[in-house]
């Protein structure tokens, strides 16, 4: 006998949007990372890419035909930053998804069978934790030199999944007590199935939360390893900027100020997007905020 369907406000999307709209920080926060996610992947598409080297242009003001003005080659600011958003908002979200993966897989195996398996996992996570995570990056990255951008997401994501696996590891450990995991045990459902089919799905919400706070740090550790100069300079990226006016002292031009701020300001709504999206996310899927 088939489930009836749910409604959609009792599905997990339904949940979602109800409580997204409900909270208004939640609901401006959505709508900020669309909006600078749609700015970063559809404006180069928009925009005219055409952004020759002009020395008669260089470090020009705002105008009509250069919105935020030129910089240090006389080349458009503002093109410079519609093509900058990109790579460190599709890096930063794939290497959150990669941690997020690992910790979920490895946290809902370690507090399901317990044991050895647990014993080794947690060793593992000790040591993971005990490693200052940016210095790891940066020893990484400085010896592979040129690493492309999915490189970067893997060294990124590998230092960000044991804090979430401890997590869900007390997750696994409190929801396999519950009743509905002991009627799927005396099923003979396999333990796999309990795992993936049963415990994680009532865990989706907590999950969620997690991995758009992940997607937070991850920009913040790329944007970081740009800034400090260590990343290939061939893809435009808002740390590249920042590097470029911190080493070359742009900041000390008035003229080269749309150039060293924009990008400032881009990474800087980005996480208050994310941020308050998450808190919205968390009222809308957290049970015990929902109730409220």
């Amino acid at each position: 006998m088939t489930k009836p369907r749910k409604h959609f406000r009792e599905s997990f999307l339904g949940r979602l949007w109800t409580g997204l709209t409900r909270s208004p920080a939640g609901f401006a926060g959505t709508v900020l990372v669309l909006a600078i996610v749609l700015f970063s992947f559809v404006g180069p598409l928009v925009i005219d890419q055409h952004n020759p080297t002009d020395t008669t242009q260089i470090w020009t003001s705002p105008s009509a035909e250069h919105w935020l003005g030129t910089q240090y080659e006389g080349k458009d600011t503002f093109t410079i930053l519609v093509n900058s958003g990109a790579q460190p908002i599709w890096v930063g979200t794939l290497a959150a998804l990669m941690a997020t993966f690992v910790a979920v897989t490895l946290g809902s195996v370690a507090g399901y069978f317990r044991g050895r398996i647990d014993a080794v996992l947690l060793q593992l996570t000790d040591v993971t934790v005990t490693i200052p995570q940016f210095l790891l990056m940066l020893a990484v990255v400085a010896f592979f030199e040129d690493i492309p951008p999915w490189g970067i997401s893997i060294v990124v994501g590998s230092t960000m999944w044991a804090f979430l696996f401890r997590s869900i590891r007390a997750q696994v450990m409190s929801l396999k007590e519950r009743e509905f995991v002991e009627a799927a045990r005396l099923q003979n459902l396999g333990a796999s199935r309990i795992v993936f089919r049963e415990i994680l799905p009532n865990m989706a919400g907590f999950i969620f939360v997690n991995f758009v706070i992940s997607v937070n740090q991850a920009i913040y550790a790329i944007v970081g390893l740009y800034v400090l100069g260590l990343m290939p300079s061939g893809t435009p990226n808002w740390g590249l900027m920042i590097h470029q006016s911190w080493s070359q002292n742009f900041y000390l031009n008035p003229v080269a100020l749309p150039f060293v701020v924009t990008p400032l300001i881009m990474i800087v709504l980005f996480t208050i997007g994310l941020v308050t999206m998450g808190r919205g996310l968390d009222q809308a899927l957290n049970p015990r905020l929902r109730e409220r």
